[in-house]
């Protein structure tokens, strides 16, 4: 018996993100290391509230992104597992199979060489995962995604043990 085409898990883009809390110096410099590791051009994300006793105000920017899809996406994830010792704990795992982890420095990622006016900065990255079929959950007219389609936390896990070779652990 063939496997279902449309059951097969694929990971739709990951995610970096550097969060300084504050404008200028530390803001340059994460954004100079997500495009050493991803070789993409990162963008800038704001505060949406104020919160005076932090010194945040509306429209601040005080953190950076950048989103890899395809096999780019796949590439700087195999090093991210590699900076990560090839372990990722369960508990990382949300219930619609998405997840993420965070890297403490950067100079564990390899190909990444140590920059002394970057520093040691570390970073978070965010997995999402998809099926064919996903897409009719974004198009103009909207439909949902039936329940025996959507990737579980179970599911997800054996994805990635088995792509990446990744040792889950805690695993259900």
């Amino acid at each position: 018996m063939k496997d279902n085409v449309m059951k097969r898990i694929e990971i739709e883009k990951i995610t970096l993100n550097i969060g300084v809390g504050q404008p200028g110096d530390h803001l340059d410099k994460a954004m100079r290391l997500l495009e050493k590791i991803s070789g993409s051009k990162p963008v800038q994300t704001t505060t949406m509230k104020r919160i005076p006793t932090w010194s945040l105000r509306p429209n601040l920017a005080i953190a950076c992104k950048v989103t890899l899809r395809g096999e780019k996406a796949e590439n700087v994830l195999k090093n991210l597992f590699i900076a990560a010792d090839n372990k990722i704990n369960s508990s990382k795992f949300d219930k619609f199979g998405n997840f993420s982890f965070g890297i403490p420095e950067y100079i564990d990622i390899p190909g990444v060489e140590y920059e002394a006016d970057i520093g040691i900065i570390g970073l978070e990255v965010a997995v999402t995962l998809k099926r064919p079929g996903f897409r009719v959950k974004k198009r103009l007219i909207k439909s949902k995604i039936g329940k025996k389609h959507k990737i579980s936390r179970q599911e997800s896990i054996e994805f990635i043990k088995n792509k990446f070779n990744i040792n889950v652990e805690g695993a259900l």
